[in-house]
């Protein structure tokens, strides 16, 4: 009786997807090849807000989609997508230039994992800052295994150099902190575009129509009711 019972909470536990929890780090497998994991930062303003980003692997190799906001952190991820996943991390991928997306890149660079990020992210930056290694403009394919991911800048919002990535094979999109989640709030507008903010999302929507899942900078996943969401959010209807 207490074999099945115990055998029956670890296939609770498998169905959630809940693949690792830490203090300072949890991950979840949203598809076959694609991963969120969610790590934290200390704000003034809101406290300590959980932040996500992406995993995609595909044949022993890994993409990581926004660092961890801290260096230690970091490390973890990279630890845990080397051990469990029993991948290569090839690349890690900022997806704009606050410090929930690259605060962590320092890890990565001493590993010598190649830091990609929009020409924009890299003008924003601090000269003080850690820097990204390779940029490019509007767009660039990536390659994890055989897989192709797109990473697009699509317009301003968030900030001006927001870029969000789309997992053609599992139609899995990560729109960063340009989408928000159902239960979100506005949050932090220091550095955004709210005139341009609603018409970028609509944009994304109508050349990712194949979009299914959707993750967004902060909060639960979800579909394109998020983009939906944060199109209407940032609608000059919208009071």
């Amino acid at each position: 009786m207490h074999r099945y019972f115990f055998f029956l909470l670890f296939i609770i536990a498998c169905d959630s997807k809940g693949l690792y929890e830490s203090e300072t780090l949890i991950i979840k497998q949203v598809s076959d090849h694609a991963y969120q994991h969610i790590s934290y930062l200390q704000t003034d303003d809101y406290g300590k807000v959980a932040c996500n980003g992406m995993i995609v692997i595909d044949q022993n190799e890994a993409i990581i989609f926004d660092t961890p906001a801290e260096n230690e952190v970091s490390s973890e991820l990279i630890e845990w997508v080397e051990k469990t996943l029993d991948s290569k991390v090839v690349a890690i991928v900022p997806t704009h230039f606050h410090g929930d997306c690259l605060g962590g890149l320092t890890a990565f660079h001493e590993r010598q994992i190649p830091s990609i990020a929009h020409h924009r992210t890299i003008q924003l930056l601090d000269s003080i800052a850690v820097i990204p290694w390779q940029g490019f403009d509007d767009f660039i394919n990536l390659t994890v295994g055989q897989q192709e991911v797109i990473v697009d800048f699509v317009g301003e919002g968030h900030t001006p150099d927001n870029v969000v990535a789309y997992f053609p094979s599992e139609q899995i999109m990560f729109g960063g902190c340009l989408i928000k989640s159902m239960k979100a709030g506005r949050g932090y507008l220091g550095d955004a575009n709210l005139e341009e903010w609603s018409g970028t999302v609509e944009k994304i929507k109508s050349k990712y129509p194949d979009t299914k899942t959707v993750i967004p900078g902060h909060g639960d996943a979800g579909g394109t009711e998020l983009l939906d969401k944060t199109i209407e959010m940032f609608s000059s209807k919208s009071p």
